[in-house]
């Protein structure tokens, strides 16, 4: 007889269950015991856009300081379609252990005001950490007449509807920029959609439309050569890309605050210990020299925060493009 099999015997007579006599034998951990030791295993970060898009860049920026400060490879997988449906389903569907994390931008709050999904955005996903915010230019051809945003607005009231705006769909952060100045400002302008951002600005920089809320990673190269003229920014604070150009709050209209975030969430359900550590990574990567230079110089504010922060910002946003929507009757493609 072997030792394993005395051991099971008397364990057996004792009364002990086959499982723990399998963790005994095996040393295998508890749960408790294996989120102790979170991670021990590489993770799966799903991002619900396309290789090489402003997301995805973002995530690659954050993932290499993240998998040295965890000590396990981040794995990027993309998953784009249906606005992020598809990627935030690819992990609902998965273990909700902490080893798949999602990495989503701004339509994930506006999707939960403008769409029908097969999840809900509040409820099933858990806020981790906000990671970027990344205000919006406004921005004009360089041979527009408009040198302010008052000259653009004192036109678009004089004019309606003969000034038309670009953005790369409805729902975007383009376009409720956009929407969000027709009703601070009392103007009415026409909303040219295209597929992406780049044919908008190609139109921008050829003179064909009038106006566009550009991301910095775009706008930059062209306002530096001076192909485009910036006449405003949307963030809390002006750009430090950009120091001499004024804020939308600035110039008159409080409140008026658009970002394209990026954030980390996780199914619900996930341990509060595998998020908290997450949370603390994420914090960390986002103070890393490296990553702070090199996304100053696109325009790009990291964030690091607490679950508690992102819920309430992401509870901010949501509130305020339901609002919006609901006010200038915007929907869906």
């Amino acid at each position: 007889m072997t030792i394993i099999t005395q051991s099971i015997e008397r364990a057996t007579r004792l009364g002990l269950s086959v499982v723990s006599i399998a963790l005994a034998i095996t040393g295998l951990h508890s749960p408790a015991q294996a989120q102790a030791n979170y991670p021990d295993k590489p993770i799966r970060l799903v991002v619900p856009y396309t290789p090489g898009g402003g997301a995805d860049t973002n995530s690659r920026m954050l993932a290499q300081p993240m998998s040295a400060i965890l000590g396990q490879p981040i794995v990027i997988e993309n998953r784009p379609g249906a606005s992020g449906v598809v990627g935030a389903m690819a992990v609902l569907q998965a273990p909700a252990d902490g080893y798949t994390v999602f990495f989503d931008a701004f339509p994930y709050a506006v999707n939960a005001v403008m769409r029908d999904l097969p999840f809900d955005p509040v409820k099933d996903m858990i806020p981790v950490s906000q990671a970027i915010n990344m205000p919006l230019i406004l921005v004009v051809p360089a041979a527009s007449p408009f040198k302010t945003v008052k000259d653009l607005v004192d036109y678009a009231k004089a004019n309606p509807n003969k000034l038309d705006y670009g953005s790369y769909g409805a729902g975007g952060a383009a376009h409720l920029a956009a929407e969000l100045l027709q009703r601070d400002a009392g103007i009415k302008w026409t909303h040219v959609p295209y597929k992406g951002g780049a044919q908008a600005i190609a139109d921008v920089l050829a003179g064909r439309l009038g106006g566009y809320f550009s991301n910095p990673i775009t706008a930059l190269p062209h306002l530096k050569s001076g192909k485009l003229r910036a006449l405003g920014t949307t963030g809390a604070t002006r750009m430090e890309a950009l120091p001499e150009v004024p804020t939308l709050e600035e110039l008159g209209y409080p409140g008026f605050r658009v970002v394209e975030w990026n954030g980390f969430f996780v199914a619900k359900g996930t341990p509060s210990s595998a998020i908290e550590r997450l949370a603390k990574t994420i914090n960390e990567a986002t103070k890393d020299p490296a990553v702070k230079a090199r996304m100053g110089s696109m325009g790009i504010e990291p964030v690091g925060n607490t679950p508690e922060q992102f819920t309430t910002f992401l509870n901010g946003e949501i509130k305020q493009w339901r609002a919006l929507v609901q006010s200038n009757n915007i929907r869906a493609d």
